[in-house]
């Protein structure tokens, strides 16, 4: 099934969570480690404009559906990323636009030439480099909503529930832009499959790795997915990823768990 952009865009709204009842939280505060989850979450989320600014100079921008999508998603990312900050702003945590600046620095010069590396390298490659970035932001688009349910399933908080489900709906919308675009632009076309491979298989890392201290990257990953709950969502993950063009036999999700030692 197609997917529909011009209704994507006219439908498009923040995520709604100011109804909620966070009253909850002063009695019955979140425990540390979900806390800290939502902390690399939130601050992932407000990280999306830097992904964005990377794309806007590849191939990526000169296709209308595509760029289209782009914006808007940036747009749902960030709401997404205040109402978790809203959260932890009621446990005395604070994300400031300073604070992420501030982080952004110490990336560094790995940071400020990302746009300049990927400009080189997507437009050398040409328009195949569009079905690697719709099937890499297939892939991180499951991992994120696959996040948001597992934490949900695992927060005893009907509050927090609630919240992180409305945010994984609308993850599920980016997933079937992504999906449906990967699948026609690697149909019938073997150097975009492998392309899409070789990208994955020597560059692909959990999201938010290179941004957020691998501390924090192991934290959420354990967090969220050990166990044999956690790995049904991962395997999952990576089945939905085999089913498309070229993509058979990738476990690329599962094997990176494996590789930081997640317990399955």
């Amino acid at each position: 099934m197609a997917f529909d952009i011009d209704r994507y865009t006219q439908a498009a709204t923040p995520v709604t969570w100011e109804d909620l009842d966070y009253e909850v939280f002063r009695g019955h505060p979140l425990p540390p480690d979900t806390l800290r989850t939502l902390r690399y979450m939130c601050e992932i989320e407000f990280h999306t404009v830097c992904y964005l600014r990377d794309m806007l100079v590849s191939p990526s921008r000169k296709d209308p559906e595509v760029g289209t999508f782009m914006t808007t998603w940036n747009w749902e990312e960030i709401w997404h990323g205040e109402a978790l900050a809203h959260v932890l702003s009621l446990h005395g945590i604070t994300v400031t636009y300073d604070q992420l600046k501030a982080k952004r620095m110490k990336l560094g010069w790995r940071d400020r030439l990302s746009p300049v590396k990927q400009s080189l390298l997507s437009n050398i490659v040409g328009i195949d480099f569009v079905a690697v970035h719709m099937l890499w932001g297939s892939i991180n688009e499951r991992s994120t909503a696959a996040a948001y349910k597992r934490l949900a399933a695992l927060e005893d908080s009907p509050v927090l529930g609630d919240l992180l489900r409305r945010i994984a709906s609308q993850e599920a919308k980016h997933i079937a832009f992504y999906t449906t675009q990967a699948r026609a632009r690697l149909q019938d076309n073997p150097r975009a499959q492998k392309l899409a491979r070789l990208a994955l298989r020597t560059a692909w890392q959990p999201v938010g790795s290179g941004v957020s201290p691998e501390a924090e990257v192991d934290h959420v990953l354990r967090h969220l997915f050990s166990g044999p709950e956690g790995r049904k969502e991962i395997l999952a993950i990576d089945r939905h990823i085999a089913k498309l063009p070229g993509m058979a036999g990738l476990n690329l999700v599962a094997e990176a768990l494996d590789s930081r030692g997640v317990p399955a």
